[in-house]
């Protein structure tokens, strides 16, 4: 790949030499950084797996949970259902592949630009490739890891990259708010139970956090650079480019659409397990669940929210009458298909990828 010689004012490269181009500005992002086995290695990520099991020994122990039940109540799933699970978590990728490609191009992050950005096929790869280092290493470093993918592959700024995933996550924190509090009310007819009210607020306060960030980073961003130590400067003015350009109003359209397709296919999952192990629940209350599990994968202590999304999909089950052997039936198959199914997908994917 050719270093462009200028870079003109919106951080776009100069592509009169021809695409694809690289960055100039952007931090030092190595393979090693991004070594995924120093990082499984590390005390940090087995600590952190120690912490999720021990919170899935004691959401068992707490609700007298009987694992024989569990896994009578697994054997006797109706396999069709859960293949509709297994579908619907796997098609929303090139969903979001679509998506985040949206936002990139927005960024001016496009083959248009210079970039040799992957079509829907390979950005999907990424998108699974990222999932999987989520689900083995804490503190959501896959979100990192994928905008080392698209520097390493198509050229862009790290940080800029970084900036429209920043917008991505904001998309579905504003999005989950939304939607966890209508399925609620309408899941729990127009009350919600007061045990819940605290990841009510929880999400709401995500939301607004989020909005004013790119608000305040739309009107006072030039300003915040000024203070920043010079070396650091360049490297937030990229950040601050992705995550406001992200937003422009030509394909806004693209990103509710998506968003909302999004969601949609996480409350499908939730329903086809529930409903694969005989447990009779309304899509309104499997929708708030599958909103709760993913509000509760932001948990940073463990990987993909590991022993904090178990527990909260079995106590909010409960809330709608399920019995505990039940709830952690649907817990675990849940799981299985959103957490460990992507560690075995993703780890084949990892070992053979070239987008690795």
């Amino acid at each position: 790949m050719s270093i462009p010689d200028t870079v003109v004012d919106d951080g776009t490269p100069d592509i009169r030499a021809g695409a694809p181009q690289v960055d100039v500005l952007e931090p030092d992002v190595s393979e090693r950084s991004m070594s995924l086995g120093r990082r499984l290695r590390s005390p940090q990520t087995l600590v952190s797996f120690a912490i999720a099991f021990a919170l899935i020994f004691l959401i068992f122990r707490r609700l007298d949970i009987n694992f024989s039940a569990v896994w009578a109540n697994v054997r006797q799933a109706n396999p069709w259902l859960l293949a509709l699970g297994f579908l619907a978590y796997y098609v929303s990728f090139p969903i979001r592949a679509v998506r985040w490609t949206a936002l990139l191009a927005n960024a001016k992050i496009d083959r248009k630009h210079g970039y040799a950005v992957p079509g829907i096929r390979g950005m999907s790869e990424i998108y699974v490739l990222s999932w999987f280092v989520n689900c083995v290493v804490p503190a959501k470093l896959g979100d990192a890891y994928r905008g080392y993918l698209l520097k390493k592959h198509a050229g862009p700024s790290f940080s800029k990259t970084l900036g429209t995933i920043f917008a991505e996550r904001l998309l579905d924190v504003v999005a989950l708010a939304i939607l966890m509090m209508l399925s609620g009310l309408v899941a729990f007819h127009g009350t919600v139970p007061e045990s819940l009210r605290f990841w009510y607020a929880a999400g709401g306060a995500l939301a607004v956090v989020g909005v004013a960030g790119v608000v305040g980073l739309a009107m006072f961003g030039h300003g915040i650079g000024r203070v920043l130590p010079t070396r650091a400067r360049p490297y937030f003015e990229r950040l601050q480019q992705g995550v406001v350009t992200s937003f422009a109003r030509g394909r806004f359209a693209t990103l509710i659409a998506t968003t909302g397709a999004i969601w949609v296919l996480e409350g499908v999952r939730v329903w086809a397990v529930a409903n694969a192990l005989g447990i009779d629940i309304s899509v309104p209350a499997c929708l708030f669940v599958a909103l709760l599990a993913s509000l509760l994968t932001t948990f940073p202590v463990t990987p993909a929210g590991l022993g904090a999304v178990e527990s909260g999909t079995i106590l909010a089950l409960k809330l709608f009458s399920v019995t505990a052997d039940k709830a952690a039936s649907v817990a675990l198959v849940d799981r299985a298909i959103a957490y460990w199914s992507v560690i075995v997908i993703g780890g084949v994917l990892y070992l053979f990828s070239k987008r690795k």
